[in-house]
């Protein structure tokens, strides 16, 4: 198992072959889909889908309905390679994938609430949990939680609840472009303060680093 880390919310998942790229956004470096053999989306913000980057891989594209219709309406062209999932589904794409979770996560009362599904993969024996932009759990262990650790909708105390309460072995910073450097290390602070024990780990890589 390889998981490289781009820019803010997408990550490649590399397993026997089979690339998987989850939300390659707006802040995404256009190599994060080069060889995909999938690509997997949370919600239809610009920071996670992006038109252009779709356009640049061959790849399938699998992601709630609200971001296939906005993918009907920006780009009909890629129309034909998108597939609809729905929380609850198991999905097939050269490794399982897992839908998990419906809505995202709270920005403010008065603004409407936009579907998010997060993304359970298995490669082989690690599990690896994308969220997107919500703190659903996972509902069972996982190895690799990739976290959320800035947003207009997260405090850290939520943050590092969430880290608590998945409890994976290691941890992965992802959504991480909201912040300067001072806020992210004081977000890693209070992570390593309050949310990791018992031999967990967490890391904050650069954009195309590999988690070791």
């Amino acid at each position: 198992m390889r998981i490289t880390k781009f820019g803010h919310a997408c990550v490649r998942v590399e397993h026997d072959g089979v690339r998987v790229v989850v939300d390659p956004g707006c802040f995404t470096d256009r190599a994060a889909v080069e060889g995909a053999d999938a690509v997997l989306i949370t919600h239809v913000h610009p920071d996670h889908y992006d038109v252009d980057h779709l356009r640049a891989t061959s790849a399938a594209i699998h992601t709630i309905d609200q971001v296939a219709q906005a993918i009907a309406n920006d780009a009909p062209d890629l129309a034909d390679r998108v597939h609809v999932v729905r929380p609850g589904d198991t999905l097939d794409v050269g490794v399982p994938v897992e839908v998990i979770g419906d809505k995202h996560a709270v920005i403010h009362r008065d603004y409407p609430r936009f579907d998010n599904s997060g993304y359970l993969l298995t490669l082989g024996g690690q599990s690896v949990f994308h969220p997107g932009d919500s703190l659903t759990l996972p509902g069972r262990a996982v190895d690799v939680l990739l976290a959320p650790v800035s947003a207009p909708w997260l405090k850290v105390g939520e943050a590092v609840d969430f880290v608590r309460d998945v409890a994976a072995p290691r941890t992965l910073a992802i959504h991480d472009r909201v912040y300067s450097d001072v806020g992210l290390d004081m977000v890693e602070t209070h992570l390593t303060n309050l949310a990791l024990g018992d031999g967990r780990s967490f890391a904050r890589l650069a954009d195309g680093a590999d988690l070791d």
